[in-house]
């Protein structure tokens, strides 16, 4: 919990130098938990809806280089006792139509979902788990996402998102079973 702290506080830093009104957006809504996208061999373990809620900032001068992404804190919270987790990264946002935009997104995640198999090698006791947890093989992940915005007027604002959380043999080594999920969230923008 005080790394995921942290590193929301270290992701709130280059905003707050950038723009008078540090946060831009928060967003809430519900997701799917691990849906079958990319490995439908987990799609039946950890099937819980999670309940998503983000913060998103104000983009600074020096990521202008990069095409101005906003940074972000998150936090994801699973409603049946498995993976939850909290996020810190950056959104682009590209308008392609009045009221609508398309949102990729990068960032590192904190989970506390099943690295590996707690127990010795041929415990049955871990045939049992693995029918039930997706095993990350990281407490660090990496987190890409699209989204799909809709602006319901000024403040408001509806979204379709959709994220994948892995390591990718980067952030670590061995299992490395990732995590898809699907949602809906509410936008509201504050400001102006």
């Amino acid at each position: 919990m005080r790394r995921l702290l942290a590193l929301l506080a270290l992701a709130a830093v280059p905003a707050a130098t950038a723009s008078a009104q540090l946060v831009e957006e928060v967003r809430v809504g519900l997701t799917q938990h691990n849906i079958c996208v990319l490995d439908c061999d987990n799609a039946h373990k950890e099937q819980g809806p999670n309940v998503s809620g983000e913060i998103v900032f104000a983009s600074p001068d020096v990521l202008d280089v990069i095409g101005s992404p906003r940074p972000y804190v998150m936090a994801s919270v699973n409603l049946g006792g498995d993976t939850s987790f909290g996020s810190a990264g950056l959104h682009w946002n590209w308008d392609f139509a009045d009221g609508w935009s398309f949102e990729p997104g990068i960032g590192y995640v904190i989970h506390d979902g099943e690295l590996s198999f707690p127990f010795p090698q041929g415990d049955p006791r871990n045939d049992v788990i693995s029918e039930s947890k997706v095993f990350l093989g990281s407490r660090d992940l990496f987190r890409t996402s699209l989204a799909l915005n809709r602006d319901l007027g000024d403040k408001w604002g509806a979204q379709l998102m959709f994220e994948h959380l892995s390591h990718g043999q980067i952030l670590g080594k061995g299992r490395n079973q990732g995590i898809d999920n699907v949602g809906v969230r509410v936008i509201y923008r504050l400001g102006e």
